[in-house]
């Protein structure tokens, strides 16, 4: 008979957040999640079958935390810039969990044209609050999207790393200059009804 379940998925996952938000996803282990959750290593086995199951459901949870920012940017007006802020938002608030998702190795570069929805669960519904707001063409929408989110990842990158502290206010200006830029050149080649 297995022995009894002493923590559900969900606190073992809770606490491998809690781990990694201070620590980072290197700290994930089974000796650190029995240290956070007062016990030896064994009771995590419960709920979970090894490691690798906990840094994927962690990796899932970590997602859910900026699936949250994500909705709540495209919840603003105009909901493209507030996406842009809430990532530079997630950045800065949650920088490890920001790193783990944004800025880890990735094993299976892609190339920059599918770079968007191979990193963001969120870009299809990104794209669309953009050729909606702006009346883009897609293929238009995609590469005002793809500009001003490399731009965007930029400051996030530097508030995620505390390599600066640029505030809200210089963080906005500064994707409204890129934006109002990117839509002049894009009017200009006939891109859309800007």
């Amino acid at each position: 008979m297995p022995p009894k379940q002493k923590f559900t998925k969900e606190e073992v996952v809770e606490a491998a957040l809690s781990i990694l938000r201070r620590d980072g996803i290197s700290a994930v282990t089974a000796r650190g999640l029995g240290a956070e959750l007062g016990v030896s290593s064994r009771p995590i086995f419960t709920a979970f079958h090894n490691m690798e199951e906990v840094l994927e459901a962690t990796v899932k949870a970590a997602k859910f935390v900026y699936n949250g920012y994500v909705q709540e940017g495209l919840q603003e007006k105009p909901a493209f810039k507030g996406v842009g802020m809430q990532y530079i938002r997630f950045a800065r608030n949650e920088p490890k969990l920001f790193q783990l998702l944004f800025m880890s190795a990735n094993n299976k570069p892609s190339e920059l044209s599918n770079i968007l929805p191979a990193i963001d669960d969120n870009s299809e519904q990104i794209l669309t609050s953009i050729i909606d707001a702006y009346g883009l063409r897609r293929d238009s929408a995609h590469k005002l999207y793809q500009c001003l989110w490399i731009f965007t990842h930029g400051i996030a990158c530097l508030c995620a790393t505390g390599v600066s502290r640029i505030t809200e206010d210089e963080a906005s200006i500064l994707l409204t200059e890129v934006f109002t830029g990117m839509i002049i050149k894009l009017k200009s080649e006939g891109n859309g009804n800007v």
